[in-house]
């Protein structure tokens, strides 16, 4: 993992193209920890409930992107989860997850006309 992901506050986690996680930055690992062992070298697969995991599953074949929000103990995230590619084959997924405001300001960009 580049090195300023690893303590950035947001979750960094990265799986390979059948969903086994490679790598976890220090927040994602304080996260997800799991009887006090980090996740990595596990399967994502064992890590999600229905329908999450056939949700995961889908993911992993079609390479598609997921994003979505949560809210969990009172903190609402952003969970974004986008393919990775090497030499342009399928090489598995990364999520971002990060904590955001219940209430945000959105602006709509409109391109400069020169």
């Amino acid at each position: 993992m580049i090195d300023y992901f690893q303590q950035a506050p947001i979750s960094v986690t990265i799986c390979d193209k059948d969903g086994k996680i490679l790598e976890m930055n220090d927040k994602s690992v304080s996260t997800f920890v799991h009887d006090g062992q980090s996740l990595i070298g596990h399967s994502l697969l064992d890590c999600h409930p229905e329908p999450a995991r056939t949700t995961l599953i889908q993911m992993l074949q079609n390479h598609n992107v997921n994003a979505y929000t949560i809210e969990k103990n009172g903190v609402k995230k952003l969970i974004y989860q986008m393919p990775w590619y090497q030499d342009k084959d399928f090489a598995g997924y990364i999520e971002l997850s990060m904590e955001i405001p219940f209430e945000m300001k959105h602006f709509v960009r409109k391109p400069v006309v020169k």
